[in-house]
Formats: structure tokens, C-alpha cells, sequence
């Protein structure tokens, strides 16, 4: 089925090797500092889709989090999205021609996990950041939704994961029994990017296999 992004540029985020998207132009930026950022976005030229899928995950006990990780979690999965979204946004506006963006959030927005309390924070407030977007920038004809995956089975997936008693916890709350495999995460992307879903912003998708649903 076509989606209709043949032809339209695309910024996608932190996008490891495995992250491909049919019909787009994946344009990968590492997002280290505001001014690198800044200067990397630069250079990339008008933007039409943009992909928010930079994130790190720094597990620790809620009593041990350490200034370290608060700054570097908000830093990436919160003020890096804002940034990269504000100069995106602007350059649609300006061009006149509307478009897309899709933040990457997580089940652990909306579930607590354990040892995650950061981690779930940022996303959390990614969600929320995510429909006050949608809401600002709508009338600009830009959407703004997300999706919230489970664990999704990337080389850091796999690695995390791998324990098959630690998995069982996980999985034994997942109604589907399996973890996501990156396809499944990059599939809703593009039909939130696409305009078959134009009349959708706002929103957060689970690709979770049922596990909030539990």
C-alpha cells in the first residue's frame, strides 16, 4: 500500500543501523549538545517528516539516581526533542507547507517499572509534551502524535533482555507474549507519518502487544 512519502524528507533522530524507512530519507543527527545540534540541523535542509527516536535509558533505583542521569535523560529524551522540533517546525511553517512528527515514547510512560523512575519520567512528560505540540502547532497544519512501544528487540534490546527470567516478568504481562520486533515500531511511524492517518495528532499509539491493556 503506498503512504504517500515518496518524495518527502525526513529527519529521523538517533536512528540506530537497523532503522529503515521505506519511501523516506532517514537523515541520522547525534544529539550531543544544543549548539552541535543546532549547527548539525544546519545543514540538513528543508524537513517534511521528522522522527523524534533519540533516547538513552539509565536504569538505577529511584533512592540511587544520581545527578548524572537526570541531566543527561531530561537532556536527551526531553529538552533534545523540544529543540529539534522547535527549528523542524519552524522551517515548515515558514515553507508554508505543513507536515508531520512523530515523538518516540515508550509503555514506561503510562506504567511504572521498576528502577526506571527517570526513565519513565521523561517519557511520561514526552507525552504530554506530545499533545501540547499537536495543540500549538495544528493550526500550522503540522501533526504531532507518538507511539509507545514495549521492549523492542534492537541489538540493546536483545542485549538487556536476554535473560529469559527477567524477560518472563515482562512478557508474562504482554497478552501477545513477545517482545516487538523493530519493524512492528517502524510500521506505525510511517502510518502516523503518512496522510493515512491525516485527520490523527495528539495522540500516543502502543506497540505493546497489549501490555497496558493488562
Amino acid at each position: 500500500m503506498d503512504l504517500g512519502l515518496r518524495g518527502r524528507r525526513a529527519l529521523v533522530t538517533g536512528a540506530g543501523k537497523g532503522a529503515r524507512c521505506p519511501g523516506v530519507e532517514p537523515v541520522c543527527v547525534d544529539l550531543s549538545s544544543w549548539e552541535d545540534t543546532e549547527r548539525a540541523l544546519g545543514r540538513v535542509g528543508p524537513v517534511d517528516l521528522l522522527v523524534n527516536n533519540a533516547a538513552v535509558a539509565l536504569i538505577q533505583p529511584f533512592l540511587e539516581v544520581t545527578k548524572e542521569a537526570l541531566d543527561a535523560s531530561f537532556g536527551v529524551n526531553l529538552r533534545a526533542v523540544i529543540q529539534v522540533s522547535q527549528i523542524v517546525s519552524k522551517g515548515m511553517i515558514a515553507r508554508g507547507a505543513g507536515g508531520a512528527i512523530v515523538n518516540v515514547s515508550s509503555q514506561a510512560s503510562q506504567r511504572a517499572l521498576a528502577n526506571h523512575s527517570v526513565y519513565c519520567s521523561t517519557k511520561s512528560a514526552l507525552d504530554m509534551l506530545t499533545k501540547a505540540m499537536a495543540l500549538e502547532l495544528g493550526p500550522h497544519k503540522i501533526r504531532v502524535n507518538a507511539v509507545n512501544p514495549t521492549v523492542v528487540m534492537t541489538a540493546m534490546g536483545r542485549a538487556n533482555w536476554s535473560d529469559p527470567q527477567k524477560a518472563q516478568g515482562m512478557l508474562s504481562r504482554i497478552p501477545l507474549g513477545r517482545f516487538a520486533e523493530v519493524e512492528n515500531v517502524v510500521d506505525a511511524i510511517l502510518f502516523l507519518l503518512s496522510d493515512r492517518s491525516s485527520m490523527t495528532t495528539g495522540s500516543t499509539l502502543p506497540v505493546d502487544g497489549g501490555f497496558l491493556a493488562s
